[in-house]
């Protein structure tokens, strides 16, 4: 492999990264600082080392951001080799281990699990959507917009709608532009009217809930790791 295809690799690489979502936070992997190392040697080898703010941060949540970057990475074309570990937490060893593997969270954490995470993944992705209700309709309302009767098609096009659009279908909920606006995350169920008040408060507070978190993080992240901006991944 030549260095100028390594390079592009590399890009291929770090652009997988980047569709890795921290399960609470629904932000990118790269955009949170949580890619510690990027590299791909000539030989066509990807390294990927990741971190995260605390050295206690819950493991399912570590595992399914391990996990996923692998898939992500796994899948870019002209790679020979992949490691991907993640750095820096209680429960590394047993995560490294368990992804490179590809045994899942219950054999990796063997007589301490009792559940694959595909339920907790859902829980998150339906935070998501009712995050991303919030930041769609909160606009509207402020032009004085009857969110209770609109569709998906109604809302001007940018990308906040295209990331609910995105979460509802990962849940196999309704997207298209005849859809309603106001959709239950669990039910798949269209809100009634006289239910829209107390459901936008919901997916305000959970909105409001996630930027916190968000903030906490990054701002754990930036005392734990000073020299942030310094990401081998972003060179």
């Amino acid at each position: 492999m030549t260095t100028m295809h390594a390079s592009a690799v590399h890009a291929a690489v770090w652009a997988a990264l980047g569709t890795v979502r921290d399960p609470e936070l629904d932000e990118p992997l790269t955009d949170l600082g949580f890619v510690a190392r990027c590299e791909v040697s000539e030989a066509g080898e990807a390294v990927v080392r990741l971190r995260l703010p605390t050295y206690f941060c819950a493991p399912n949540f570590a595992f399914l951001m391990v996990a996923d970057a692998y898939d992500a990475v796994a899948g870019v074309p002209g790679l020979t080799g992949l490691d991907v570990r993640l750095n820096d937490h209680f429960a590394a060893d047993v995560i490294n281990r368990g992804v490179a593997a590809r045994q899942g969270f219950v054999a990796s954490f063997e007589g301490e699990a009792a559940d694959e995470l595909d339920s907790l993944r859902f829980d998150f992705v339906r935070k998501a959507v009712l995050a991303g209700t919030d930041r769609v309709c909160r606009a509207l309302a402020r032009e004085g917009a009857d969110v209770t009767q609109l569709t998906l098609g109604d809302v001007p096009p940018g990308p906040d709608l295209d990331r609910l659009r995105a979460r509802r279908r990962e849940l196999g909920l309704p997207a298209e532009d005849g859809d309603p606006l106001l959709l239950d995350p669990v039910t798949g169920h269209p809100v009634p009217p006289e239910q829209a008040r107390r459901h936008l408060a919901f997916a305000r507070l959970t909105r409001t809930s996630m930027e916190a978190n968000s903030g906490v993080c990054r701002g754990m992240l930036r005392v734990r790791y000073p020299r942030l901006g310094e990401q081998e991944g972003e060179r």
